[in-house]
This record gives structure tokens, sequence and C-alpha cells, in this order.
């Protein structure tokens, strides 16, 4: 067996580069948020998807839109409808996006497929199709993981493979844990104002995060 003596420095350097990977990989080096369009101080917002969307549990002004209006200085229009599956979610889109020209898309839906038990392929395909016509129609489109009802609610695979697929920024934390905090929970599915305001606040950070505000 013959022993291959590497010179001190470039030893040294070898194990440099071999902290550093190490360094990153622990950090999530790589793992930056996707980065987003400027939007200009007129430009609309448009926050699509059911109830989560709607504010169901709290008064208009406490939805998580209403919120998030007033945290990134842009006008975010609600177009939320309660108890919607996504097969009719995808048929309202084009007319959505007609009607508010929005720059960005925040896509905040699936989870009646989740609660009903309709299919998780199903409520897969039809966010990927909105997203192809948010995209088609010039907006660029932020997802929110909807967690999958049970004793630790949790967003399935999907959202996050749909994210990387399509390379959005994605939020998948804090439904997670606003409906796993009972303080912020208006039911077992909805947020209540505090838990609106989390969620809106997350979104938020995200905006700024992938350069969109």
């Amino acid at each position: 067996m013959v022993m291959i003596r590497l010179p001190r420095r470039v030893a040294r350097c070898t194990w440099c580069v071999g902290t550093l990977l190490l360094i990153c990989a622990l950090a999530g080096c790589g793992n930056r948020t996707p980065r987003l369009s400027p939007l200009s101080a007129d430009a609309a917002i448009l926050a699509y998807g059911d109830s989560l969307t709607f504010g169901t549990g709290a008064q208009p002004e406490a939805s998580y839109p209403a919120v998030l209006e007033k945290l990134v200085g842009r006008k975010v229009w609600s177009a939320g409808v309660p108890g919607e599956l996504s097969t009719a979610g995808l048929a309202r889109l084009p007319s959505a996006l007609e009607y508010y020209q929005p720059k960005l898309l925040i896509l905040c839906h699936g989870g009646n497929d989740l609660l009903r038990k309709s299919g998780e392929d199903q409520a897969a395909q039809n966010l990927r199709a909105m997203i192809r016509l948010a995209k088609q129609s010039g907006a660029d489109v932020v997802l929110v993981g909807v967690p999958k009802p049970g004793l630790f609610p949790s967003p399935p695979d999907f959202y996050a493979n749909i994210a990387k697929e399509f390379g959005l920024p994605y939020e998948d934390a804090a439904l997670k844990a606003i409906l796993r905090d009972n303080e912020l929970k208006s039911d077992l599915v909805h947020p209540n104002a505090k838990g609106y305001a989390k969620l809106a606040q997350a979104v938020a950070a995200l905006l700024k995060s992938s350069g969109a505000v």
C-alpha cells in the first residue's frame, strides 16, 4: 500500500473546503428563495384560494390579504371562496386574472380537497394548471402550502414538489404552526384574527426575501 503525502498547504486547503461544504450544508446554503420581479407601487396582488383566503373565522379586515396589504404597501385583492375545491378554483381563475390583472398571484388552495379526501393527485394537477395560467397572464406566483388535517397538520409533499418544479417562493411553515396552536385558531381548520396576522407576516417576509417588495 502506497501512502501519498499531500503538501501541508494543500492538505490545509482540502480541509478548509470540506469544512466550508459542511457549514453550507448545515446552514442551508443554496436553498435561497427564488427571485421575483419587483412590484411597482401601483402593482396589484391577487390572493387566491378558498376559506383561508376569504378569512373564515375572523372579520374581513383581519383576513390575511387585508393585513398583508398594510404590510407590503401594495393593493392586495382577495379572491377566496369558502368550501371551494381546486377543480372549481381552476375554472374560476381565468376570469379572476382577467378582472384583477395582478402582477403577483398568491396561491393558497387545495385545502378542501384534502379535507374531503377527494384526491391529492387531482389537487396537485389543478394547482399546476393554475400556476401555468397565472404565468401565461404575466403574473409571478407564490405558493402557500395548506396542511392536511390530522393530529399534527402539515402540507402534503406535493406542494413542495410543485414549488420546486416551477421555481416558486414557497411558504410551508406558517399555516402548519397556526393550526397546531389553539390560541391562533377559530376552529380545527381555520385561523382566527391572530392566526391570519401570523400568516400575513410570513407571506410578507417571503415577498421581501424574494425581492418582490
